[in-house]
C-alpha cells in the first residue's frame, strides 16, 4: 500500500490515508507531501477521493463503512495496480509462491543501476535505492504480482515470471494446490497472446501449472532451473562471500554470473531476473555487473545490527519452504550457534501446515517460538505457540517458547545470547522488532554497566 501510495505521489496526485501505527514507510509518504493518520477513524476520509483498501481492511472497518454512507468509489489494492500496470511501459510481473519480492526488487535494482530508469512498485524496500517504488520515464514497469488473495487474474504482463508454486494462504485457498492452479491457469489464459512466460523448471507445482495449460494458451513458454531447461545455472560454487555459476542458454554457455546473496534459492532468484530481462532485450553486459552488488530485500535475510559478538537478523519467512530455505543460507555461518526465533504467521496457516512447519528447523542449534501473530485473524482452539514448541521438542530440538511483545521476548532472549550466536528473527509479523529491541536493550544495559 505504501508502494502505490508514493508511485501515485511520484504522479503528482494528492493522497491521504490511515495506518494502525507509526512507520518509516509513513514518514517516507509524508515527505513527499501525503496526510498520513495513526488509527482508522471515519473522520479521516474526505468526501471527495477515491478509496483504496488491501484485503486485510474488513468491511466493517470505519472508514470503509463511512466510505460507503458518502457513495465513495472503493478498489482493491490490486485494481489500483493493475491500472497504473496499464499506462504504456513494458510491464514485468514476478509471481509464485516464494521468491517474488526478491525477483521483482532484484530485476528494478539492475535496471535502475543500469542506468535504464525503471518504474516499479515491490513487496519491500531495495536498499540500495531506499524505496519499495518509485516513477521514472524509462520503458519498464516492474511489479510483484501477489497472488494470496486471487487477484493476480486481473494483471497482464508482458513477460511473466512464475518462480514456484506450492499450498500456502489456505484461509483462502481452501482446496489447498488445485485452486492456486485453477487461479494461476485463468491468469496465464488472461494474457495477450505475445507475453513471454517464464517458468521454473524445478518446481513441482509450475511444471503441473504448465503441463495443465501449455496446449491451450498461445504464449511463448520458458523454462529455466538447475538441469533440464532453456535458462540453466551450473557450475555453480558456493563461497563465503559469494556464489557464481554460468548460465547456459538453450545448450550454450551465455554468460558467468556472481551474486552476493546465500543459498541456492537465490541462484534461482537471480538466473529467473536475468532470463526475464534477457528475453525483454536488455543488453546482458548493461545489467550482469550490478546482480553482484545487490545484498537483498528488506527483511530477507537482512542484517539488522550487531552487539557483543553477536549478529542480528531479520527474514520474512512465514511459509515452512522459505524457513527452510533461509536457514539453508544460514549454513553458511560456521562454528556459530544459529538460533531461529520463530513467530507464527495466522492460525490459519500455522494449523494447515503444522507438520511441514515441525519439519523446518532440523540442523538449528535452538529455535525460540513466540506467540502466533493473528493478522486480523481470530483464535483456532488447539492451534497454538505452546502445543507446537512442545511437538518441536518430541523431535529432538532444543525449542523454548517465550510469551509476549518484542520487548518481552527481547528481554527473555537477551541473558541467553553468547558472542558468536547468529540470531534469525523468522516471520512476517512484529518479529522485525525484534532485532531492534535487542539492540536497545543492550544500550540500557551498558548504562547500566558504565
Amino acid at each position: 500500500m505504501s508502494g502505490l501510495a508514493k508511485y501515485l505521489l511520484e504522479q503528482g496526485c494528492e493522497v491521504s490515508g490511515s495506518d494502525i501505527c507509526d512507520s518509516k514507510y509513513i514518514h517516507q509518504l509524508k515527505d513527499l507531501g501525503a496526510t498520513v493518520h495513526i488509527g482508522h477513524n471515519a473522520n479521516n476520509v474526505p468526501a471527495d477521493c477515491i478509496v483504496i483498501a488491501s484485503t486485510a481492511i474488513r468491511a466493517d472497518n470505519p472508514e470503509i463503512v463511512r466510505a460507503k454512507e458518502l457513495g465513495l468509489q472503493i478498489y482493491h489494492r490490486s485494481d489500483l495496480l493493475a491500472e497504473i500496470s496499464r499506462g504504456g511501459k513494458f510491464f514485468i510481473g514476478y509471481a509464485g509462491t516464494h521468491g517474488k519480492t526478491t525477483t521483482s526488487g532484484l530485476a528494478s535494482y539492475v535496471l535502475e543501476k543500469a542506468g535504464l530508469k525503471p518504474s516499479f512498485v515491490v513487496g519491500g524496500i531495495i536498499p540500495e535505492v531506499g524505496t519499495n517504488a518509485q516513477y521514472r520515464d524509462g520503458k519498464h514497469f516492474v511489479a510483484e504480482l501477489d497472488e494470496s488473495d486471487g487477484t493476480i487474474v486481473k494483471y497482464t504482463p508482458d513477460t511473466v515470471v512464475i518462480n514456484n508454486l506450492e499450498a500456502d494462504h489456505l484461509d483462502f485457498y481452501k482446496d489447498g494446490l488445485s485452486a492456486i492452479l485453477d487461479t494461476f491457469q485463468k491468469f496465464l489464459s488472461g494474457l495477450k497472446s505475445d507475453a513471454i512466460i517464464l517458468a521454473n523448471n524445478d518446481s513441482e507445482g509450475v511444471e503441473e501449472l504448465i503441463g495443465g495449460c501449455s496446449t491451450v494458451i498461445p504464449n511463448p513458454i520458458y523454462s529455466y532451473g538447475l538441469n533440464d531447461a532453456d535458462y540453466t545455472a551450473q557450475n555453480i560454487v558456493y563461497g563465503e562471500e559469494c556464489t557464481t555459476y554460468d548460465i547456459y542458454y538453450k545448450g550454450e554457455f551465455l554468460t558467468d554470473m556472481k551474486i552476493i546473496l546465500k543459498g541456492v534459492h537465490n541462484v534461482y532468484n537471480s538466473l529467473a531476473v536475468f532470463a526475464s530481462l534477457h528475453q525483454d532485450g536488455v543488453d546482458i553486459n548493461l545489467i550482469k555487473p550490478h546482480f553482484a552488488t545487490f545484498s537483498g530485500m528488506g527483511r530477507r535475510f537482512q542484517k539488522v545490527g550487531d552487539f557483543n559478538g553477536i549478529a542480528l537478523y531479520d527474514d520474512y519467512a512465514h511459509h515452512p519452504t522459505e524457513i527452510k530455505a533461509t536457514l539453508s543460507a544460514a549454513s553458511a555461518f560456521k562454528n556459530h550457534r544459529v538460533i531461529a526465533v520463530f513467530q507464527p504467521h495466522r492460525y490459519t496457516r500455522l494449523q494447515s501446515l503444522w507438520a511441514e512447519f515441525l519439519n523446518s528447523f532440523d540442523g538449528v542449534d535452538k529455535v525460540i517460538v513466540t506467540d502466533v501473530y493473528a493478522a486480523s485473524e481470530d483464535k483456532i482452539e488447539g492451534i497454538n505457540s505452546e502445543k507446537f514448541t512442545s511437538e518441536l521438542m518430541s523431535k529432538g530440538i532444543d525449542c523454548e517458547y517465550l510469551a509476549g511483545d518484542m520487548k518481552s521476548v527481547a528481554q527473555q532472549l537477551y541473558p541467553t545470547l553468547k558472542s558468536g550466536d547468529v540470531v534469525i528473527g523468522l516471520g512476517a509479523g512484529t518479529i522485525t522488532m525484534l532485532g531492534k529491541e535487542l539492540l536497545q536493550l543492550d544500550k540500557e544495559m551498558e548504562k547500566v554497566a558504565g
